[in-house]
């Protein structure tokens, strides 16, 4: 995010694809072309996407009408398994959904334990990874963590989760956060290694300190794809949510996971498939408006107008001013100086002569 970022080349994109497609090229930095329907990797216009998923959910909606047509006698799928499309989007379904389960206050409830999970485990993963990625040696010393988290069943998990912490909401919120902390983690000290060595010995020839690369080189140069690594793993814990929500205290509101599982004890099917529809609508929202915020930030790789990028690059202007107030910065030696005139003229110092 500081002015080290933008010494990174633009993405190059393809106005006919979304920003967050990838889209290969040839050997020849051509993208393939060609008159066929089924030509490789050709791209094809926004409205032609959005045209084929509307035809994708159309036909699965005919198929589950087709299976259960008719009454419950003649259906290929009885009702207890499979209502049909009418009887799942029935009115008398939908408000006993919105209004006697409180779909939005369960939905409320549930968003807030996921995003208090998700920050904490964020809060201590990143400067972690960060670490991790800096020094192999940190890296080493949490393997085996890092390791144990990303393989172990979450499934596993929940028995663990409510011996240790109840079944009250500080259960849920640590789950979450012993759920996805080893994946933040991992993919923060993958992004900060992958920065190239060059703006390190760059920064070092500046007169830098191991500090100053950290949080003015490493960081703000990993920061896109640690974003849109973290856009994605928000997705993931937005699930994770359901399976701890089977246990909730008693008169409170228990979160979506509660409402399936009440629903599914009664024998009603139709809030479940309802529920199985709006959890993802409502996790494709959030990515939305994440992936809004992702190009906002950082317009040279994602393509967005960077209002964001421009207000938080003049926000730490301000913060810089500030500190040099307060700290005056110390001035470059003369071998310091003598190295970085080499490198603007190309000319080699007197030490590289001798």
């Amino acid at each position: 995010m500081s002015d080290a970022s933008a010494s990174i080349p633009p993405a190059q994109s393809n106005p006919s694809v979304p920003a967050d497609t990838v889209v290969h090229a040839t050997s020849d930095g051509e993208t393939p072309r060609g008159g066929s329907l089924f030509a490789f990797r050709r791209p094809i216009p926004q409205w032609a996407s959005m045209l084929l998923g509307a035809a994708c959910l159309t036909l699965v909606l005919l198929v589950w009408w087709f299976l259960t047509r008719g009454s419950n006698e003649e259906r290929m799928l009885g009702y207890r398994s499979l209502p049909s499309p009418v009887e799942t989007f029935s009115t008398e379904q939908m408000h006993d959904l919105w209004f006697d389960d409180a779909l939005t206050r369960n939905l409320l409830v549930t968003l807030r334990r996921v995003v208090l999970g998700f920050m904490l485990a964020a809060a201590v993963a990143i400067p972690l990874g960060v670490l991790c990625g800096c020094f192999p040696w940190v890296n080493s010393f949490f393997a085996p963590i890092n390791v144990f988290g990303r393989n172990i069943p979450i499934a596993a998990l929940i028995p663990l989760s409510f011996s240790l912490f109840g079944v009250g909401e500080f259960q849920k919120v640590m789950f979450i956060f012993i759920a996805v902390v080893a994946f933040i983690m991992m993919d923060t000290a993958t992004a900060i290694a992958d920065v190239s060595g060059r703006y390190i010995d760059t920064a070092f020839t500046l007169g830098a300190s191991r500090l100053q690369i950290i949080l003015k080189v490493l960081v703000p140069l990993a920061m896109p794809r640690l974003f849109n690594s973290v856009r994605l793993l928000f997705g993931l814990a937005f699930g994770y949510i359901m399976l701890t929500e089977l246990v909730t205290e008693a008169h409170s509101a228990g979160g979506i996971g509660h409402i399936i599982n009440v629903a599914q004890r009664r024998g009603h099917q139709e809030p479940i498939y309802l529920l199985l529809i709006v959890i993802p609508a409502v996790a494709l929202t959030i990515d939305r408006l994440l992936y809004l915020i992702q190009r906002s930030l950082f317009p040279h790789q994602y393509g967005g107008g960077g209002v964001l990028h421009s207000a938080w690059r003049g926000l730490m202007h301000i913060c810089e001013n500030l500190k040099h107030l307060i700290v005056k910065p110390v001035p470059l030696q003369a071998s310091q100086l003598a190295s970085l005139r080499g490198r603007q003229t190309g000319m080699p110092t007197k030490k590289g002569l001798d």
